[in-house]
């Protein structure tokens, strides 16, 4: 197995950015947190403020011998509208805006190849608004939000919004999702 890197994201709320990423071949886990705050360690209510400059973000763990970050940063654009600021949905604030968290050189390079790109080709209508910035400090949400799909898909929020997002990312993405583990015969 090559060394695992990591990628951190925010596209909106942190629960769907978890299920998408979570699906994909090579990612080995995917974990919810904040990023780009001025506090250390903050709370789920302190982040919801709008006062601390956090970002609901997904910290995804991947082997880049079977995906790599480009293939993480298109499923990152096809998968929220990056030309909307502080805001994804009905979700508004600074916590939800398109934001990319590089580690590295080669990742913000990454990170701003592919935005020339997509403006290049006009692949969106309105300007991309995605932030790019040095990952500074990941703190993981509390426990209650880890999973949150998995364990919450009949809730609501997840019927409503995140299951059609997975659908269509499902249906664009097959070829990258992970397989079905065989269940041994009883």
């Amino acid at each position: 197995m090559t060394d695992l890197e990591a990628a951190t994201f925010g596209s909106g709320c942190f629960w769907c950015s978890e299920a998408v990423f979570s699906e994909l071949e090579g990612v080995v886990k995917v974990t919810p947190g904040y990023s780009g705050g001025t506090i250390e360690n903050p709370t789920y209510d302190q982040v919801c403020s709008d006062d601390t400059g956090h970002a609901e973000v997904a910290q995804v763990t991947f082997d880049p011998g079977t995906i790599s970050y480009r293939e993480l940063l298109e499923v990152f654009f096809s998968t929220h509208d990056p030309t909307t600021l502080n805001r994804q949905g009905g979700d508004e604030g600074a916590q939800y805006r398109s934001v990319i968290f590089y580690e590295g050189e080669e990742q913000r390079k990454s990170a701003d190849g592919i935005i020339k790109e997509l403006k290049d080709e006009k692949v969106f209508r309105d300007p991309i608004v995605t932030e790019v910035s040095a990952l500074k400090a990941f703190y993981p949400a509390e426990d209650y939000h880890r999973e949150y799909y998995r364990r919450n898909s009949s809730k609501p929020y997840c019927q409503v919004v995140i299951a059609p997002k997975l659908a269509k990312f499902r249906a664009h993405f097959q070829t990258k999702l992970k397989k079905p583990t065989p269940t041994p015969n009883s």
